[in-house]
């Protein structure tokens, strides 16, 4: 028997008006969890701002969320420009507000061999999940602390941040480095008002989930699912559903944790493990003829 599944998608998570009053600003908000987190958020009460270099996924979220009765604006921002971030904050201000809460969730990966992994690839990555997220919550502290007001940021990673991720050693080890930030922000700026906290999603399928890593599920989800202690994959509005929570009022004493979300699929372990596949072997059809590209 599987775990329970959530309520079903649109189940209001926390009384409509908990973020009454309240500008979240979302990285790479247009599109799948981000969209997904976007509009639980909004249901709650809050205003939301789209962050990301891609317009067609600003405008698709924005129309997504004012659809639902919600409120949106979107803003042009190239992570690894710091300037542009900057610029973003302003636009979505002055449509929307003071930004208090910021969720870093745009990311860059792809998958390749650690051996063929160019500098290039492994700098664009880290810049854009480490080095972005890093100015994009320096820019929110900086609004934040000079009105004199409190503020959240959550900051999406990944299991393999605390495992390991072979095959995307690059994306891994830039999300390993999000979550010791994450800690390190947490005790600084406590003391300021602001909470800084991360979420670590398992698998969750979703319709933006991009062909090249849907072609490494070549047996389909109802194989994933199995192959998980929970017997399911995720649903993006269970995710959803943490990141509103910790975004929350109700959880304005917890800081500087990352909670994982993920039917405890990275802890599994069996007494007799299946015969290993070198990871070349894996991703051999899935690499062949494709470029390196960081994605936002």
């Amino acid at each position: 028997m599987p775990l329970a599944p959530p309520p079903p998608f649109g189940t209001p998570m926390l009384p409509a008006d908990s973020f009454a009053g309240k500008t979240v600003l979302i990285t790479g908000g247009g599109t799948g969890v981000g969209l997904a987190m976007a509009l639980e958020l909004s249901r709650a009460g809050a205003a939301i701002g789209i962050l990301s270099r891609n317009e067609e996924h600003r405008r698709r979220g924005v129309e997504a969320i004012e659809a639902s009765g919600g409120k949106a604006a979107h803003a042009f921002g190239e992570l690894r420009e710091p300037a542009t971030i900057t610029a973003a904050f302003d636009e979505i201000e002055q449509q929307l507000g003071p930004v208090s809460i910021l969720i870093n969730n745009a990311a860059a990966n792809f998958p390749v061999l650690a051996s063929n992994t160019s500098a290039n690839a492994m700098h664009a990555v880290v810049s854009i999940v480490l080095e972005g997220s890093f100015s994009c919550a320096r820019e929110l502290h900086a609004r934040v602390s000079s009105r004199g007001a409190d503020g959240v940021i959550l900051n999406i990673l990944a299991t393999q941040a605390f495992t390991g991720g072979p095959g995307m050693a690059h994306a891994s080890a830039a999300k390993a480095g999000l979550e010791n930030l994450t800690k390190s922000l947490a005790v600084e700026w406590a003391p300021e008002g602001i909470r800084v906290v991360g979420l670590a999603p398992g698998l969750f399928h979703h319709d933006d989930m991009r062909e090249d890593l849907k072609a490494l599920r070549k047996t389909g989800a109802d194989v994933d699912a199995r192959r998980q202690p929970a017997m399911r994959s995720g649903q993006i509005h269970e995710l959803a559903y943490a990141a509103t929570w910790l975004c929350s009022p109700y959880a304005s004493f917890i800081t500087g944790h990352t909670l994982i979300v993920d039917g405890a699929n990275h802890l599994r372990r069996n007494f007799v493990m299946p015969e290993f596949v070198p990871i070349a072997e894996q991703l051999s059809e899935v690499l062949r003829d494709k470029p390196e590209k960081p994605t936002d």
